[in-house]
């Protein structure tokens, strides 16, 4: 038998309207037309009722919820009803937990999809990223083959070339191997107490040739010992990337700031200069493996295009993150927190 909210309404009015006629018989003296009007009205009342209590808190409900579960069927997660369209009822809760699946669904493909675009990126800027200094070697090997070998300065000249081909393409290989060491957890740190002051005026020395081609000056705003405890060694790469970065993208004659602002348990460090600035749909991005801003820029051999995403992932495995603050043509700055010496 097919039910419907007609047809359990009519029958559970007649079994009501019945019994409660039968129960009148016995308790008093109704005439037998009494009895039929009775019998009559009870169930008039009774099917309205129910009817309509039926079709609003149960039928039309359930209809709802094969609804949504055809839409789970069909992967169609975007369309099931939000829980705020649903009314108090007594199926509330099955209809909650069809959103609540559908809404979980909806979020794992959209974040296969996210992973499965940054992946093909990846692989098409690591190719590109082997090309070029596998490209470059190679033809700088095969000219030499072809003759100019014979010829001692353009040997010189070629294999120097070369060799820096391949160095940068080492560079690259060992650069994606820390960032997969790195993500996997791999690489621990070798934290002690040091002297972070002294590393950033290390660093800067050893920058300060690069910077002074830029006509840009490195100042490292500390006098006396600051006292951390983190890897010195992932620190210093910290540093390096940082204000090479500065030193690239900053403008003839400017500025490199380091500072140190000291807290309750943490220092602050911040980087800043007065470079070119990064506009604000490139901020988010700038920790991208291999992401650059202006896709036109010549290639810069010295660089992997990994750096920042490293530098992300250092300060990460110290429990910290980088905040990143530009404005175009005013410069850059980045923070970073790490605790101070035990």
């Amino acid at each position: 038998m097919n039910l419907n909210s007609r047809t359990l309404a009519l029958l559970t009015s007649l079994a009501v309207a019945l019994v409660l006629t039968a129960f009148l018989a016995l308790a008093s003296s109704f005439s037998s037309k009494g009895f039929m009007i009775a019998l009559v009205i009870v169930f008039v009342c009774c099917f309205v009722l129910l009817h309509f209590s039926y079709e609003a808190l149960v039928f039309r409900e359930v209809k709802n919820v094969y609804s949504s579960l055809e839409k789970l069927k069909r992967q169609d997660f975007k369309k099931v009803e939000s829980r705020s369209t649903f009314a108090a009822d007594p199926l509330k809760k099955i209809k909650d937990e069809i959103y609540l699946i559908a809404e979980r669904k909806q979020q794992e493909i959209d974040e296969l999809k996210n992973l499965q675009m940054m992946r093909s990126e990846f692989l098409a800027d690591v190719s590109h990223e082997l090309k070029t200094p596998i490209f470059a070697a190679q033809g700088f090997i095969h000219t030499l083959l072809d003759g100019a070998v014979d010829d001692p300065n353009v040997r010189d000249k070629f294999l120097e070339k070369a060799a820096r081909s391949l160095d940068g393409l080492d560079a690259l290989v060992q650069d994606l191997i820390s960032i997969s060491q790195l993500e996997k957890g791999v690489v621990k740190m070798a934290k002690r107490n040091f002297d972070v002051a002294q590393l950033a005026r290390d660093v800067a020395e050893q920058l300060e040739l690069k910077a002074v081609q830029q006509e840009i000056t490195i100042h490292v705003e500390a006098t006396e010992p600051i006292m951390l405890f983190a890897d010195p060694n992932r620190i210093r790469q910290v540093f390096t990337n940082l204000i090479d970065n500065a030193i690239k993208y900053g403008r003839r004659g400017g500025n490199i700031w380091v500072m140190f602002d000291e807290g309750k348990k943490k220092y602050t460090i911040t980087v800043k200069d007065d470079g070119k600035g990064i506009a604000q749909e490139h901020i988010n991005r700038i920790f991208e493996r291999f992401y650059r801003i202006d896709k036109s820029r010549t290639r810069d051999t010295t660089s992997t295009g990994l750096g920042l995403s490293i530098c992300k992932h250092i300060i990460e495995a110290h429990r910290s993150f980088i905040a990143v603050k530009s404005e175009v043509d005013k410069g850059t700055t980045l923070r970073f927190k790490l605790l101070k010496a035990k």
